[in-house]
């Protein structure tokens, strides 16, 4: 089967391509890009004024909490709902029940995204058996099965000796250890920033000396051992200084930021609603001067990726006293307009260093297909309305969860459909489209 989308502003960051041209699609692989291709039996589709096709977006942290969470996520909704946002491929965290440090548990998360038949779903496995910091996962294994990289998302690596032979192993794997980068000693039992807001409303504070450690550990280790480190949802200033400073000396360190952490600050703790948990994630929500260093290593080029750490959580569950509230939020289909609208129309960066960051920087991260619309390479396209009037509605999420802080925004910029594998697998009902 082939397609041919006319007409639309094309961005691919990887081959420098920014300007109007088609797109021709042949057997769920991209057969060419250029300028007033002919049809040549090929169905002919015209992508909506003001569109952009670009490669399909890739968010490398998710939760999609199956198995044993089903009540918050599961594969099968958690990829309905990616789609929406945009996204043909998503990567997952391993703190489900039990936890991916074996093959079964990989093959299992497969099985059910092959099922489900929407993004592409690229499981992460743990660091350590079960999560807790004591003996290193099978990796072989793991990769073996299916798994792209390791991690303990959710906690750090409990000692520096486990954290360099896991970048010692995943390395001779070419997989890179991605870290939720924290001094658990320095945390504590912190639910909020450590500030001015969190002090007023008797919060325990988190300080972002806390994450900061964890990413000067990394970044030493990473040049210890030569292997890829990266950091997960980074938040904090001094995170961004010792990652700039890393790769300054040619250490393989990466980094990736999430909507919430170069949106919000811990004035929402506050403001609208006083002690809303769908401002609770960890690491947490910070300081005008945090929030501004992530939008400064977004537009410097020391972020490499922009992931939602989509976090569903059953509604009982946030429901509760902040203290004892679970961290995280839903954003898989929050990312599109919060990123187009906080980031291009305010003018920090341009749509091609968007795409850069939702999709060629995970593809490349990951070592995924993806990330570019190189003949060949599989048709996973995301067509983009960058000046679509979006409204957030938590309400109509596919999620399972609607844990959000950002439910009435309205925002500039959309989706208006997701392909993946050449098949279109979300249109935008909101945008009239052949697609």
């Amino acid at each position: 089967m082939k397609r041919l989308l006319k007409g639309g502003r094309v961005i691919d960051p990887a081959n420098g391509i920014d300007g109007v041209h088609d797109l021709l699609i042949e057997d769920g692989r991209i057969a060419r890009v250029g300028r007033d291709l002919p049809a040549e039996g090929a169905t002919v589709v015209e992508i909506p004024a003001g569109s952009v096709v670009c490669p399909g977006l890739i968010d490398m942290h998710v939760h999609l909490r199956e198995p044993g969470q089903e009540h918050k996520e599961t594969v099968a909704s958690g990829v309905a709902s990616a789609v929406v946002g945009g996204f043909t491929a998503v990567a997952c965290m391993p703190n489900t029940s039990p936890v991916n440090d074996n093959a079964n548990v990989t093959l299992l998360i497969l099985a059910k995204a092959a099922e489900a038949n929407l993004a592409r779903v690229y499981p992460i496995g743990a660091v350590s058996k079960g999560s807790k910091g004591e003996l290193l996962a099978d990796i072989a294994e793991l990769k073996q099965a299916g798994c792209v990289a390791i991690t303990d998302d959710g906690h750090p690596v409990s000692t520096a000796l486990l954290l360099r032979r896991a970048l010692e192993y995943a390395g001779m794997f070419g997989m890179p250890v991605i870290e939720h980068c924290e001094d658990s000693t320095l945390k504590g039992d912190g639910v909020a920033h450590e500030g001015f807001h969190a002090a007023s409303l008797g919060l325990r504070g988190i300080p972002g000396a806390a994450e900061a450690l964890g990413v000067e550990r990394g970044v030493l280790l990473s040049e210890l051992t030569g292997s890829h480190f990266h950091v997960a949802h980074m938040s904090a200033r001094a995170s961004m200084r010792a990652v700039r400073k890393g790769k300054e000396a040619g250490v393989r360190v990466t980094c990736e930021v999430a909507p919430h952490h170069f949106t919000l600050t811990d004035e929402a703790l506050a403001s609208p609603i006083p002690y809303d948990t769908n401002v609770k994630m960890n690491p947490p929500l910070r300081e005008a001067a945090d929030r501004d260093a992530m939008l400064a290593g977004i537009a410097d080029g020391t972020v490499d990726a922009i992931a939602t750490d989509h976090a569903p959580h059953h509604y009982d569950e946030k429901r509760v006293e902040f203290d004892r509230a679970p961290f995280g939020i839903v954003g898989l289909e929050t990312a599109v307009p919060l990123a187009i609208d906080r980031l291009v129309h305010a003018g920090l960066i341009r749509l091609p260093r968007l795409i850069e960051l939702m999709s060629t920087g995970p593809a490349r991260i990951l070592r995924v297909p993806g990330g570019s619309l190189s003949p060949g390479s599989p048709a996973d396209i995301t067509v983009l309305a960058p000046d679509l009037k979006v409204r957030i509605r938590a309400a109509q999420m596919r999620s399972r969860s609607k844990n959000t802080p950002f439910d009435g925004w309205e925002l500039r910029g959309g989706v208006v459909a997701t392909i993946v594998a050449g098949r279109t697998v979300y249109t935008n009902p909101d945008v009239e489209t052949r697609l």
